[in-house]
């Protein structure tokens, strides 16, 4: 390998971690269904399984979608929310489960994968699984809110804190309803960003060396 490693941002429409691993010099891409919000030549709008196998050196998923998947939403695989049937709920649940193991057993030696806690049906659904490497919080990255996230690793160390802050408050649960909510819940969080590229692009390139 290269100075420059290639590295794949999955579900990331935002830029936010493209630009932290771009700003150190590699070369990286976002993928996601929405295109780019910075409108980034960088950007793949569509599947990202359509683009696993091009030959990156890192992958990242940041936010898969995980509302069937999480431990918070899992009353809803017994009673659906209005204007959804029970096997809506356990479809979106197979779906999401394949999108998290397509990702997790991609063909690329570094892969660290995002997501909230996991319920049994999730777990038993993911090929290969194994319990997360690590959970952070977005106050150990400079900022002053609550919104654990767990990480899955291959071939990657856990990240360690980089700004611990006060001001601990839940702003992403208590967001208001709304047609962008799920959007916004999304948008990665730029201290974690940082020491993403910082460490995992550093340890990489170290390893290779």
């Amino acid at each position: 390998m290269s100075d420059v490693m290639r590295v794949l941002i999955g579900c990331e429409f935002s830029g936010i971690v493209r630009r932290a691993f771009a700003n150190r010099g590699h070369d990286a891409w976002s993928c996601d269904l929405l295109p780019a919000e910075d409108r980034s030549n960088k950007h793949i709008t569509g599947d990202i399984r359509d683009v696993l196998d091009d030959g990156w050196d890192l992958l990242i998923v940041c936010h898969p979608p995980c509302t069937r998947l999480c431990n918070s939403g899992v009353r809803w695989l017994s009673k659906p929310p209005a204007g959804k049937t029970l096997a809506q709920m356990w479809q979106e649940l197979e779906d999401g489960c394949a999108l998290f193991s397509d990702c997790w057993n991609a063909p690329i030696e570094r892969v660290a994968v995002e997501n909230p806690v996991m319920h049994r049906h999730a777990k038993e659904r993911i090929r290969n699984y194994a319990e997360p490497a690590q959970s952070v919080q977005p106050w150990q990255f400079g900022h002053g809110e609550t919104k654990r996230t767990c990480f899955w690793l291959k071939n990657l160390p856990t990240l360690t804190p980089t700004n611990i802050v006060d001001g601990r408050e839940p702003r992403i649960h208590h967001m208001s309803p709304g047609p962008d909510r799920a959007k916004e819940r999304s948008r990665f969080f730029p201290g974690i960003a940082e020491a993403m590229a910082d460490q995992w692009g550093g340890y990489a390139l170290k390893e290779a060396a």
